[in-house]
């Protein structure tokens, strides 16, 4: 994938810009939207200025100019990685979307890749690996020949895994967040795939996780329908979601991800073959030092009518 144009290719236009996110830092929301503005008139095709300049303009209580702007850089970027159409559907611009840019979830995950570990366990308190495993030990205790770990990203999961499998194939649609699994040793496979269109050569898996990753995934059904058939007869799977506070069945946050209902969840699994062998609710992770809700799920296969 082509990297982010973090630069706008004009010198002068970049040192506004650079100004413009001191004015932005400061508060002077309005006058940094003026200057970034500037900028882009000198340079009109830089995509992530638009954006940027959204961000500044709904900051400055202008969500019509932060509109304008975010279109601008979707026109500019269709793939959107850097995630205007999110944006666009929370100021209400927009029809909602079941999931988010695959563009943007890779672009996301390859910027923050180095830094993850730390600053999802050290400073977030992420915990999901941790206690995915106690619940999956829990429902089945003993080894598994085969388990898939779908968007493992730099491994967290794998890690917890191991001891308790005999083949462990990883897939993520981050190829740093993949080098960087790769250095831990605990996969037999790693390989970049899209979970929205997963497709798994080898036999059937005794066990798949999904750790941390619905999040980016809005409706469930296709996901679940495709795990559903990676799974051996007896197979667990096992994965989390936000927790969703309000009505519906899932819904974008303002901080760009899903949360899903638990009703929803439970509907899902019961309609592609599913039931509940476990569903708990448990912090997963801190978010702007505010505790984030989320269901620990781990559900076996029916057997075949």
């Amino acid at each position: 994938m082509k990297p982010l144009q973090a630069s706008s290719g004009d010198l002068n236009a970049d040192r506004r810009a650079e100004y413009a996110e001191m004015l932005h830092a400061d508060g002077a929301h309005a006058a940094a939207a003026e200057l970034l503005l500037g900028a882009l008139e000198m340079t009109p095709q830089w995509a992530m200025g638009w954006f940027r300049l959204g961000e500044m303009q709904q900051a400055a209580g202008a969500p019509d100019l932060a509109a304008r702007a975010w279109t601008m850089s979707l026109q500019l970027d269709p793939s959107d990685r850097q995630g205007a159409a999110l944006n666009l559907q929370l100021i209400g611009k927009a029809p909602a979307v079941d999931a988010l840019p695959s563009a943007f979830v890779e672009t996301l995950f390859d910027h923050y890749a180095d830094s993850f570990d730390e600053s999802l366990v050290d400073k977030l308190g992420y915990r999901l690996p941790e206690v995915l495993d106690q619940a999956i030990r829990t429902a089945r205790p003993g080894r598994f020949p085969l388990a898939l770990d779908l968007g493992c990203g730099t491994g967290l999961m794998g890690q917890r895994l191991r001891p308790i499998v005999d083949r462990l194939e990883g897939y993520d649609i981050s190829g740093r967040m993949l080098r960087k699994a790769r250095t831990k040793g605990v996969y037999d496979v790693l390989g970049k795939a899209d979970l929205r269109d997963f497709v798994h050569a080898g036999p059937t898996a005794d066990l798949v996780t999904v750790a941390d990753v619905f999040i980016y995934v809005g409706a469930l059904d296709g996901v679940v329908r495709t795990i559903a058939g990676l799974l051996a007869k007896d197979g667990l799977f096992a994965f989390s979601v936000e927790e969703l506070a309000g009505n519906g069945d899932f819904a974008l946050q303002p901080s760009r991800r899903y949360a899903h209902a638990e009703h929803y969840v439970r509907d899902v699994l019961a309609a592609n073959g599913f039931s509940v062998l476990s569903l708990e609710t448990t912090v997963i992770r801190q978010d702007r030092r505010e505790p984030v809700n989320g269901l620990v799920v781990v559900a076996g296969k029916l057997p075949a009518a």
